[in-house]
């Protein structure tokens, strides 16, 4: 009877051992509290950080001597988002270590390497990620300090996000002294597409016109101003770009001329406490609805019941102490053209076992209704303006419709120098891509920033 004791405790700890391997060592390995998740590298060959289609963004190379090295074949394309593991590790390989460090063998596999003291190959991690257009993006920033990121409005897949000045993750480890030195003023390391907070400068006016019409929504259609291309408040001065004089306009031309006078007007008009809490509703000062791993800084708006009338006028125009991140921006227009419901972004497809069984499945995820969907198709109607009849002139195309916003966001006390933005997607009426691309120090969102989104919607249109 011992005997049989003995032998069905033993069976049970066997039993035990491998529901445990195969179910629930997942679990711990996920745990924020396993500190030393860093040591499955001695066992598991970490996996790779694949594109939408299967593209190479990051593996693991062995030299004759058993050595391993992390490479990145795109080398700088894919620097922020994807990230490096040779100095730490951020982007993808931070938010995706516990699958790349992870491996779904077969029980029996496992072992047998174990016996052959070979590492097992780590799961793989395919993204959203579309190399097509990441490099279009990175394309249209040009020599740009600035960032773009591209999203899928109906889901949140982010299918682009680009970072300049970047770096290459191939080289980051010897390059580190150098790029962490304060002789570096560029600040190489930093994902300007989820952690740079601009201005947003006139893009900002969406919110500010979905305000007025909130506070008014009997007698919005009848708002006229006449632009005389400046204005007087208090003791200073609002002039719109270049003093230029729009005339009679309605709510809808105020956008697509992106009138500073109109704006500012309203501005003065609106419930400043109902204005931060729209504002608020739309993610300002608060926790973005990111995947865990994707770091970002919060968005501000600072405007209240309390604030002066200088604050008061700049704020409604998108400058005073407004900031927001370029992937924020991208959220914003994302659930304008997903019909008021932003879907949370997010980067990682799925998890891969080395044997290409799918390990983990990541789905879309509503983040919530910003806005009812007769405010979305108004707003919508009012961005097509801006570019059939308004600052976007250049992004007129037969084949598709694009939806935008243009902005120059001024960062200092010098009214000549700005940022440049555009925000937007296409096809207006079944949008498939939002763009949100900022030029640092670009000039005007109508120039500069309009050319790389032509670049960006041309070049997906037309594959």
């Amino acid at each position: 009877m011992a005997s049989v004791f003995f032998s069905l405790m033993f069976l049970s700890v066997i039993g035990y051992f491998c529901w445990y391997l195969v179910v629930k060592s997942e679990d711990t390995i996920d745990s924020s509290y396993n500190a030393r998740l860093d040591t499955f590298s001695t066992r598991v060959v970490r996996g790779e950080i694949r594109g939408k289609n299967g593209e190479v963004l990051a593996r693991t190379v062995e030299d004759e001597e058993g050595n391993e090295t992390r490479e990145y074949p795109y080398s700088n394309l894919f620097a922020h988002v994807a990230g490096y593991s040779d100095a730490g590790t951020t982007g993808l390989e931070a938010a995706a270590n516990q699958y790349l460090l992870s491996t779904h063998l077969s029980l029996l596999e496992q072992v047998d390497n174990e016996m052959k003291e070979v590492k097992n190959p780590g799961d793989n991690v395919v993204t959203t990620l579309d190399p097509y257009l990441q490099q279009l993006a990175y394309d249209a920033l040009g020599d740009y300090n600035g960032a773009c990121v591209i999203m899928e409005p109906g889901t949140g897949k982010i299918l682009a996000m680009v970072s300049k000045p970047d770096f290459n993750p191939n080289t980051v480890a010897a390059d580190w002294e150098y790029l962490i030195s304060e002789e570096n003023e560029e600040a190489n390391l930093l994902n300007r597409a989820t952690q740079g907070l601009y201005p947003p400068g006139s893009t900002f006016k969406l919110l500010t016109t979905l305000e007025y019409i909130r506070e008014n929504p009997e007698s919005w259609g009848s708002y006229q101003y006449e632009c005389e291309g400046s204005m007087k408040y208090g003791d200073s001065v609002m002039s719109c770009y270049e003093g230029h004089v729009h005339g009679v306009l309605d709510l809808r031309l105020s956008l697509a001329n992106s009138c500073n006078t109109s704006f500012a007007t309203i501005g003065q008009t609106l419930d400043l406490d109902r204005f931060h809490s729209l504002c608020e509703s739309f993610l300002f000062n608060q926790a973005l609805p990111l995947p865990e791993g994707m770091e970002y800084r919060q968005s501000s708006f600072v405007l209240d019941g309390s604030s002066g009338l200088s604050e008061r006028v700049q704020t409604s125009i998108g400058q005073g102490r407004t900031m927001i991140s370029p992937l924020h921006n991208a959220m914003i227009v994302s659930a304008i053209a997903n019909g008021g419901t932003l879907m949370s972004p997010y980067v990682m497809e799925r998890v891969e076992s080395a044997g290409g069984k799918v390990v983990k499945q990541f789905m879309p995820e509503s983040a919530g209704k910003l806005l009812s969907a007769s405010e979305a198709e108004t707003l919508t109607d009012f961005m097509v303006a801006v570019v059939n009849e308004g600052t976007s002139p250049s992004l007129q195309s037969d084949a598709y419709q694009v939806a935008g916003k243009t902005g120059s966001a001024e960062f200092n006390s010098n009214k000549e120098d700005s940022h440049a933005w555009f925000v937007g997607f296409a096809p207006a009426e079944n949008p498939e891509i939002v763009v949100s691309i900022i030029y640092e120090n670009g000039g005007t969102g109508g120039s500069v920033a309009t050319k790389g989104a032509k670049k960006i919607f041309e070049g997906y249109f037309s594959r």
